[in-house]
């Protein structure tokens, strides 16, 4: 029941969002005639790949002059979101001398098509897109950038490497790895999933691939899972990273440390393996929300950076983005900034506590112990500072294993990818473990820190394997006096768990490969 309540509230603010913005869309629709509804706003109908209809709309600047040249910027919508999303981030680049087209994504809404799923169509739409542009509209060849939230992120980053006009990205909460970011540990991501394709139904029409695709993912159809993997791999940037290098554009990234849909590891990742211009940059939040002002057009960090970076590589401004330290952090714990030269810098000093002994867990019970609902709790804790609590001494021990640190003395700042090593033998061939993470105060409540899944398939019964975990990456201040304990358990709304009924892990650390857990710590 709560996780059928969970999706239905984050499916039910994702379409009100989308619906409460429409109205707005198809008032301001002139059709095809592209005539002005507004001082340097039109809304216009642009014939994508195969010819199929997609919803844009054109911001230029004010008193541009006649035979002049505007370096040009398109949007992508977010998946489920209509074609008005952009308009105050446009409006503030067309304000700043940009033209900017930000069009409905095939099968969303108004436009034609059916959803792709970031496919070969979608991207050969931004590159339809981007010809439409220079024909219509006073847009420079030489200068063209893409940027976008979730969605119209991950295309950015595709047609970046299909398309070599595209000079400069800015991509916010995206992906840049389809796997790693809703199969990560081989494990479904129930409410991600769920949540994206139950908008996907109300506000689009879903392909029949994405349809097949869809089903067999949360029926977790283990025959199919060759031909899933394939197909997101297909739709993930780095599989495309040497193109993209190639092209050479100037690649921004993005995200939320708490990002349910799109988790901050694929990113930084992937920004490693970058060879042009870059810079990455985390912040408290989950899927988008650390944008989400910004599309109201209220001051935004994220947004801020995007135009500093869009300044610099399309139009040269020397403003002193290329001179600072690319990898920007932002505490959950602090609110402040960090800068560092590249992601391994922030996993530059690690300390270990040991998992000693051995343990047993019952599988199918949830313990207490969970990673909290998709869109909600890690909002709440960028906002609030607030994340999900448990009592660590309460929890049952015969459904979670729990290990702890000792005391710490001084302030332990996790930054980047805590790592867990350990054993585990389990009593069927298939099973479903989830490595939580906790800061624990004097009186035992633990403040969670961060969480990921792991599934196995045909092991064998009895027989004991090694298991490397790398936990969701994050900025967290644990205070002077507090522990770290790490809690394993079986069950999380958040991910569909393959334990079999009686099914029981057993945890430990042999003396020949002793089990740990390793937390990156930042350098005073």
């Amino acid at each position: 029941m709560r996780t059928s309540l969970t999706l239905a509230v984050s499916a039910a603010l994702v379409a009100g969002t989308a619906f409460g913005l429409a109205p707005a869309a198809q008032a301001g629709e002139t059709g095809t005639t592209g005539a002005s509804t507004a001082a340097g706003i039109r809304f216009v109908d642009i014939a994508g790949e195969g010819g199929t209809v997609l919803k844009a709309n054109v911001v230029t600047p004010a008193g541009a002059v006649a035979g002049a040249r505007h370096p040009l910027i398109v949007l992508p919508t977010s998946w489920a979101m209509p074609q008005i999303e952009y308009l105050a981030q446009a409006k503030r680049l067309a304000d700043s001398g940009y033209v900017v087209v930000s069009y409905n994504s095939r099968g969303f809404w108004q436009s034609g098509g059916e959803i792709e799923t970031a496919g070969p169509k979608d991207i050969a739409d931004a590159s339809k897109v981007i010809d439409w542009a220079l024909a219509n509209t006073p847009a420079d060849p030489a200068h063209i950038g893409m940027a976008g939230v979730s969605y119209g992120a991950g295309i950015s980053l595709l047609a970046a490497a299909h398309d070599p006009r595209i000079k400069a990205v800015a991509a916010l909460s995206g992906w840049a790895d389809l796997i790693e970011s809703i199969y990560s540990g081989r494990t479904q991501h129930l409410q991600a999933a769920a949540l994206l394709g139950g908008a996907g139904y109300l506000t689009g029409r879903p392909g029949p691939e994405l349809q097949q695709i869809l089903g067999d993912f949360l029926s977790s159809n283990l025959a199919k899972e060759g031909e899933m993997i394939a197909w997101g791999s297909k739709r993930s940037p780095t599989t495309h990273l040497d193109r993209i290098n190639a092209n050479g554009a100037a690649i921004m990234l993005g995200n939320a440390w708490g990002d349910t849909i799109f988790p901050p590891n694929q990113y930084a990742d992937f920004y490693e393996k970058l060879t042009g211009p870059k810079r990455l940059e985390f912040r408290p939040g989950d899927h988008a929300t650390a944008e989400a002002t910004g599309l109201f057009g209220l001051p935004n960090d994220t947004w801020t950076s995007a135009h500093r970076w869009f300044d610099r590589y399309l139009k040269g401004a020397d403003n002193g983005i290329d001179r600072e330290q690319p990898v920007q952090l932002k505490s959950r714990s602090t609110g402040g900034y960090e800068g560092y030269p590249d992601w391994k810098s922030v996993h530059a000093n690690q300390r270990k506590f040991d998992l000693g002994g051995t343990q047993r867990v019952l599988a199918n019970v949830d313990s207490g112990a969970n990673g909290g609902i998709t869109l909600l709790t890690n909002a709440l804790d960028q906002f609030l500072r607030t994340p999900p609590v448990v009592s660590v001494p309460l929890l049952p021990r015969a459904f979670a294993g729990v290990w702890q640190s000792e005391r710490y003395d001084t302030p332990q700042r996790v930054r980047g990818t805590v790592k867990v090593h350990t054993t585990v033998t389990s009593t069927e061939e298939s099973g479903t473990l989830v490595a939580y993470l906790y800061d624990v105060g004097p009186l035992g409540v633990g403040k969670l820190v961060s969480n990921a899944p792991y599934t196995f398939h045909d092991r064998t019964p009895g027989t004991a394997f090694g298991v490397d975990l790398e936990l969701f990456s994050t900025a967290y201040d644990v205070p002077a006096g507090h522990r770290l304990a790490l809690v394993v358990d079986t069950v999380d709304p958040l991910y569909i768990e393959h334990n079999p009924t009686g099914a029981q892990l057993t945890f430990s650390s042999p003396s020949a490969d002793p089990s740990y857990v390793s937390v990156p710590l930042r350098k005073e």
